[in-house]
């Protein structure tokens, strides 16, 4: 895994755990005892709360002690004289008891309620909403911002620029070009005598008597190999070849190998990979291809 995914996973791993933690501030929040509670009633269910309307519209009618004058009770004279005994012996006054039917309604607080399915579903809903989004934000961030240091399309120094010549020229005077894979490179040399007679004077390809070539053909993108027999890059996708130096030798490529902007730092090697040169198939090739047997066969015609 690169440092680049590595980044993404680590920065979406901080979004999903922001989101979740702000969706748990909001929900302790909305339960705090400083905010007013929140109805009773929106924790019922439809069923329960038109039950509880149904219930509401029916009349209570408390039964006046009045009423039980309208029911005509037959007392024998007996029992009437006794009763008015049993009220001239007492002297205190009979009250009269009355039972009332009450109803009370006592609101719950939020936290007694709960939370009710809809709620749940609501809320879980706009969590995994918003970590989708953030997690898609930051993809998208980190495919489009620009890489400021290191890595391809930044300045990437190479090595000394006398330890790179010792490397690609070797003691019997053939070339082995230094691949650098951060730079998607081959480091060649370039004597600094076949300048002036080449097409890249004062372009800023050359530095140090050493150039940098882009890994990909000009034909199909094709990662182009190095082949030490003939002493130059031939491409086994479709055949293009290209002497040491990237200048075009035969294939369906339409051009030279593209190279980037080289520099000299203080004897160090920069690599300018924001700055990928073209240029037309040379006419008066730099350097002889090839040196000797290819390591593949023409299978494209020379001209496009």
């Amino acid at each position: 895994m690169t440092t680049v995914q590595l980044l993404i996973v680590a920065l979406s791993a901080i979004v999903l755990v922001g989101v979740l933690g702000a969706f748990v501030i909001a929900y302790r929040r909305s339960e705090s005892p400083g905010r007013p509670a929140r109805s009773w009633r929106s924790g019922l269910s439809r069923e329960t709360r038109k039950a509880d309307r149904s219930a509401l519209a029916t009349p209570v009618v408390a039964r006046p002690a009045e009423a039980a004058a309208d029911h005509e009770v037959e007392v024998t004279e007996t029992e009437a004289t006794a009763a008015e005994e049993a009220e001239e012996e007492s002297e205190e006054p009979v009250a009269a008891m009355q039972a009332v039917e009450v109803m009370r309604v006592e609101e719950l607080s939020p936290q007694e309620a709960g939370v009710n399915r809809r709620q749940f579903f609501t809320r879980a809903l706009g969590a995994t909403f918003g970590a989708f989004v953030g997690l898609n934000g930051i993809s998208y961030l980190a495919f489009l911002w620009p890489r400021l240091s290191g890595g391809f399309g930044s300045d990437i120094d190479v090595g000394a620029i006398a330890d790179l010549q010792t490397e690609v020229v070797l003691n019997d005077g053939s070339i082995l070009p230094k691949f650098v894979p951060e730079a998607r490179a081959y480091i060649v040399p370039f004597a600094e005598s076949d300048i002036s007679r080449s097409q890249f004077e004062g372009s800023g390809v050359v530095a140090g008597g050493l150039t940098a070539l882009f890994q990909r053909c000009v034909h199909l993108g094709c990662r182009v190999p190095w082949c030490d027999a003939s002493q130059g890059f031939e491409c086994p996708c479709h055949g293009s070849k290209y002497n040491y130096v990237g200048e075009y030798e035969a294939g369906p490529a339409p051009r030279n190998l593209d190279r980037f902007a080289v520099e000299d730092q203080n004897g160090r090697l920069i690599v300018r990979t924001g700055t990928i040169i073209q240029t037309a198939r040379a006419i008066a090739k730099t350097v002889q291809y090839p040196q000797g047997p290819s390591c593949i066969a023409l299978n494209a015609p020379t001209e496009v």
